[in-house]
Order: structure tokens, then C-alpha cells, then sequence
């Protein structure tokens, strides 16, 4: 680690559940964060300022004026500009050391098999289900650790799948691939606008968490904030020893 480094991180390393060796599994580390809107955007400016030294971030969708009511990555000067490459901006000003990738497209199956892969941790900030199933099934194929959160009206909610381990459950095992479940868009049912800010910080803590060895994780515990008195609930589960996915790969 530079002396700039030192200085610039010394309040991770003052931490002794992060100090010098944390930090630089930090500084080494790979992210895949899929999405850069609302959760997207605090997740990535936090791993940016913790210093993760690659972070690869898929978005196909370009920065449009209604989000700037939360996705605090983007602003006036961004509408029309693809949100991965906006974010890609943010976190130059913020640290020039970290390596970005912006991949302008929309994540499938293909893609998400090569990109997960790669990477050391996955952060899925997606809208909808069918993305979500890509990214566990690739997270689950790659057994590597997926931190996944939502938000909707004043409704969050996040957790952390570590197919590392042959007991951790898997995003299938809560919300089966075959489950008729309702589809939710921030366009049509709305969204309080820093309930994606405390929902995609969350989602950091959990990534620099799982890198740095720090703390204990979420997995096989799922956490539901409601935003409206701010009142979590947290409800824990197991495998699904019948789970089309973990238990069938």
C-alpha cells in the first residue's frame, strides 16, 4: 500500500476488523454490480470510496429526469448519457484508482455467465426477476457471493446468497424461478427516494464485508425495512432441499 493509500484509508485501517490486510483484499478486489440506478448509485460511489480496485457495472439504460429524484450517481448534465458511464464519471472524481468497466448492455444469461466468473463479489441492483434469476443461477454455477437488494414505495428489503457454502440457500430457494410474483417498476407503484440510498449502502457494507473478511454476513438472513416508521423486520431461512437451482446445479 503507497503512502497515499495509507492516508487516504486510514480510517479503515484504524478498524480491526478491516486494518492493513482487509483493506488491501479491498484494493484487490473485483465487484460486479449490475445496475446503476437507485441502488446502483449509492453502491458504487461507496465501493469506489473504499477503495475496490475493479468494479465492472452493467446497465443498457441511459439517465432520464425522473431519475434524479434518487439515483444520486447522475445529474442534470447526465440525462441522456448511458447511467454506467454517468457512474463511471462519479467514481473518477471520487478515486482515479479504481478500474471501471461499463458494460452498455442489458444483462442476460450469456453475459452474466462470463461476468460472474470474474468477478469476487456480485451486487444484483436490478429491477426485475428475470435478471435476478440470471444472476443467482451464474453466482450459484460460479459459487460466488451475491449480495441482493430491492426497493419499492417505502419497501426495502436485502440479503446476501454465499453459494461458497454448500448450506447457504440461494435466490431461488426464497423466490422460485416458477412462482407467479407480481413484477413491481418504480414507474408505475413509485419510490421514497432515500429508501435506495439506505438499501445500496447496505448492499456496500455487505460487499466489503464478504472482501474483507469483516463481520458476519447476511446470508440466511433476510432484513425488510418499512420505510414509513423506519421498523425492520428480519426473517431467517434455510436451503430448499428442492430448489430447482442450488440443490439441482
Amino acid at each position: 500500500m503507497t503512502d497515499d493509500q495509507l492516508l487516504r484509508y486510514s480510517r479503515h485501517l484504524l478498524l480491526n476488523e478491516v486494518g492493513v490486510e482487509g483493506q488491501e483484499k479491498i484494493l484487490q478486489s473485483h465487484v460486479l454490480v449490475i445496475g446503476a440506478g437507485g441502488l446502483g448509485s449509492p453502491v458504487v460511489l461507496y465501493l469506489a470510496t473504499a477503495g475496490v480496485g475493479h468494479i465492472t457495472l452493467v446497465d443498457d439504460d441511459v439517465v432520464d429526469v425522473t431519475n434524479l429524484q434518487r439515483q444520486i450517481a447522475h445529474n442534470l448534465a447526465d440525462i441522456g448519457e448511458f447511467k454506467a458511464k454517468s457512474a463511471m464519471n462519479k467514481i473518477a472524481n471520487i478515486n482515479a484508482d479504481v478500474q471501471v468497466i461499463p458494460v452498455l448492455q442489458r444483462a442476460d444469461a450469456a453475459m452474466l455467465d462470463r461476468l460472474v466468473a470474474e468477478a469476487d463479489v456480485v451486487i444484483d441492483c436490478c429491477d426485475n426477476f428475470a435478471t435476478r434469476h440470471n444472476i443467482n443461477a451464474a453466482c450459484v454455477k460460479h459459487r460466488k457471493p451475491l449480495v441482493s437488494g430491492a426497493a419499492i414505495r417505502f419497501d426495502g428489503q436485502i440479503t446476501v446468497f454465499d453459494s461458497r457454502s454448500e448450506s447457504s440457500p440461494c435466490y431461488a430457494c426464497i423466490f422460485p424461478p416458477d412462482a407467479s410474483l407480481e413484477e413491481t417498476r418504480c414507474a408505475t407503484m413509485g419510490v421514497f427516494a432515500p429508501l435506495v440510498g439506505i438499501i445500496g449502502s447496505m448492499q456496500a457494507a455487505e460487499a466489503l464485508k464478504l472482501i474483507s473478511g469483516a463481520g458476519t454476513s447476511l446470508a440466511g438472513r433476510l432484513q425488510m425495512l418499512d420505510g414509513r416508521d423506519m421498523s425492520w423486520n428480519e426473517v431467517r431461512f434455510k436451503r430448499d432441499v428442492s430448489c430447482s437451482v442450488c440443490c439441482h446445479s
